[in-house]
């Protein structure tokens, strides 16, 4: 399939991350969306049986993984810097051991080092300008045992002029959060440079599988839409 023609910025509107997922956040549970799809199973297998660990969601979000992980049993820490998409999770916690916090991710985490037995990020590396000192912070927080999670949309999608998007309910125009153009060599690079080491890194295509399931999916049949990185604090 050929990449996405003509589409140019006046056919969107591109927001500052942080008010992009704010108007995004009334919406974002209810959108069929491929990427997510593939997305939490992959999350799922990397962190494995969570029973009594502590975890950190950094970018979390309406807390999709937080509240599951918290389900399974694990004590959660969950940080955003959007109040909408916090105010959706906190609309769906139940009595599940989570804790939100609003916090610029790009920013120093509030937590000591090594406080986390295990650190998740998903989907957010992509909107992130500096992902070496991003990974360096998920890392510092990481027990020297445990390891870090991290999943983002695929660089191949940018080739097709796709990244993160929404159509804002009360506009009605296409919306895009800021995202910037990395490389899979630029993760891996920022990984390296933040002092961690990659245990496991893969790369996921749609297959017919799931745009049997979504038909928004199969327009990107065959493309690699998703990635995974699971780290361990200390270069190998």
């Amino acid at each position: 399939m050929e990449p996405d023609q003509g589409i140019t910025p006046a056919d969107y509107q591109q927001l500052p991350t942080q008010v992009g997922y704010d108007r995004w956040a009334s919406i974002y549970d209810e959108e069929d969306n491929p990427l997510i799809a593939l997305e939490e199973p992959e999350v799922a297998r990397l962190l494995g049986d969570v029973r009594g660990l502590t975890v950190l969601d950094v970018g979390c979000g309406t807390g999709r993984h937080a509240l599951r992980l918290a389900e399974a049993g694990a004590s959660v820490t969950a940080v955003d810097f959007s109040e909408g998409m916090l105010n959706q999770a906190l609309a769906k916690r139940t009595t599940c051991d989570v804790t939100f916090a609003q916090h610029d991710v790009q920013t120093r985490l509030p937590f000591e080092d090594g406080a986390f037995d295990r650190v998740l990020s998903a989907l957010v590396l992509e909107h992130i300008a500096d992902p070496t000192a991003f990974l360096g912070e998920l890392g510092r927080v990481c027990h020297p045992s445990g390891f870090v999670v991290v999943s983002a949309m695929h660089p191949a999608m940018m080739l097709r002029g796709i990244t993160a998007r929404f159509t804002d309910p009360e506009s009605g125009r296409e919306t895009r959060p800021q995202s910037y153009p990395h490389q899979v060599s630029d993760y891996v690079m920022a990984a390296v440079g933040a002092g961690l080491s990659i245990d496991q890194i893969s790369e996921h295509v749609v297959l017919e599988s799931l745009a049997a399931r979504m038909e928004r999916a199969r327009r990107y049949l065959g493309w690699p839409m998703l990635m995974m990185l699971r780290l361990r604090p200390g270069s190998a």
